[in-house]
């Protein structure tokens, strides 16, 4: 294995156990909010509306401690480490391997076309789309975190080999809405984050971007990616939020959806993403990247 390899893997490993530490607990708020069905703000009645969120985050913790209510949002934590170390290591260590190859292949191409800082931008952007789409591979886990989240007691009494034997494809529900999320959402993150980059005139010829600067251009593409997955990311989680044994397909999900909460619905949980779930992106991506290029001088 390469030096380069090498720096990739580590620095995307590092990213995903930090992110999980620091982060799980709003994963599993944002989550509880886009699964539930019912509307949560009350725009003439606060009190209801903060009683319909203290319901809605906590569940059937709803009425119990600090400490309690604090604990509860930590199910799902060893699904929760499994998806997001593989994930990070796919998706930050692996769009690099691809934008190499498609570089060589296509760089010169994208660059006669579209100039060469918007053909960076693109090949960036399209490489982090093919890793977004081939992210649906690791859904079973994924799915797995989100009931554990979620709807907890439909995992009770079975172990992970069990819940795999049994439900086996089923497990890949939603996988369509998944990868209609992952490459657009794919997309603007590295696309985004290469042209704040190429902006800032860091990122080629061998210039290192500093911490600021990788944090600067992962808020970049973060917000792009939050906003453009929001919709299709709320269908996903409903459907894996939903009884192992239910028949309802991502389409009925939706129209329900539209009929009984409005479209404003499909951005159901795009606040606290954005306000707390995008630091978790913005926190990760920029670790990531940052000791993926120092690895990268450190193992030459």
């Amino acid at each position: 294995m390469s030096g380069k390899s090498e720096a990739r893997i580590i620095g995307s490993a590092v990213a995903g156990v930090s992110e999980l530490a620091l982060f799980h607990p709003v994963d599993t708020v944002a989550k509880r909010l886009m699964s539930t069905e019912t509307r949560v703000i009350t725009l003439s009645s606060p009190g209801q509306t903060a009683a319909n969120l203290n319901t809605a985050i906590f569940r059937d913790c709803a009425n119990l401690g600090i400490g309690q209510k604090a604990v509860s949002l930590f199910p799902g934590v060893g699904f929760g480490a499994a998806y997001k170390i593989l994930q990070r290591v796919y998706k930050f260590g692996g769009q690099p391997v691809v934008l190499d190859r498609m570089t060589k292949t296509f760089g010169a191409d994208f660059d006669e076309k579209f100039g060469h800082k918007t053909g960076r931008t693109l090949l960036s952007a399209t490489s982090g789309s093919i890793i977004g789409i081939g992210e649906v591979v690791l859904l079973p886990l994924d799915a797995l975190k989100v009931k554990a989240q979620t709807a907890p007691e439909q995992l009770h009494g079975s172990g992970v080999i069990e819940i795999f034997k049994t439900e086996g494809f089923g497990l890949y529900r939603g996988a369509l809405p998944t990868v209609m999320r992952n490459a657009p959402g794919s997309f603007a993150l590295f696309g985004g984050n290469t042209a704040a980059k190429l902006a800032m005139g860091v990122g080629e010829d061998g210039v290192r971007a500093t911490w600021t600067q990788d944090a600067i251009a992962s808020c970049v593409g973060a917000t792009a990616s939050i906003t453009v997955a929001a919709p299709l990311d709320v269908i996903k989680t409903r459907i894996q939020n939903r009884p192992f044994d239910s028949p309802e397909s991502g389409v009925t999900i939706f129209r329900r959806l539209i009929q009984q909460e409005g479209v404003g619905a499909l951005f159901k949980g795009l606040t606290p993403k954005l306000l707390v779930v995008g630091p978790k992106l913005i926190f990760s991506f920029t670790v990531a990247q940052h000791l993926i290029g120092y690895f990268e001088q450190a193992l030459k």
